[in-house]
């Protein structure tokens, strides 16, 4: 991979995917927090609910961070093939293992987005 720096410009970007999602995971967690501390019988299904959201959430930030791995390894890997001038092309698989990860943690938040809407109907719904 003759263009090392590559991987590195995507972390940038994966990194603000991370503090999105380290954002909706806090307030996700107050928000069951309160929940908690007014507990009734129909507010535990949401609860149960809400807590599945949070291990989407969590399972998008674990996507998030082996991906930005997989693009320092990357980087690092070709930058260092390419100064010692040796040719290393499994950098590429590297790169592309970041890319499937970062792929899973998008397709993780659309589910969780989806999820968080329909919540928030049903919640709608029940109050009116």
């Amino acid at each position: 991979m003759d263009h090392w720096y590559i991987p590195a410009t995507i972390i940038p970007g994966i990194g603000l995917l991370i503090l999105s999602t380290s954002n909706l995971l806090v307030n996700l967690s107050t928000e069951i927090k309160t929940l908690i501390a007014e507990v009734t019988n129909n507010k535990e299904i949401l609860i149960k609910r809400k807590l599945k959201q949070l291990k989407l959430l969590n399972n998008a930030m674990v996507f998030l961070y082996v991906a930005v791995a997989f693009f320092v390894i990357s980087a690092l890997v070709s930058g260092v093939y390419k100064s010692t001038g040796t040719s290393f092309d499994s950098a590429i698989y590297i790169t592309i293992s970041g890319i499937i990860s970062a792929l899973l943690a998008l397709t993780t938040l659309i589910i969780y987005s989806f999820r968080a809407v329909k919540i928030r109907q049903d919640q709608f719904h029940n109050k009116c």
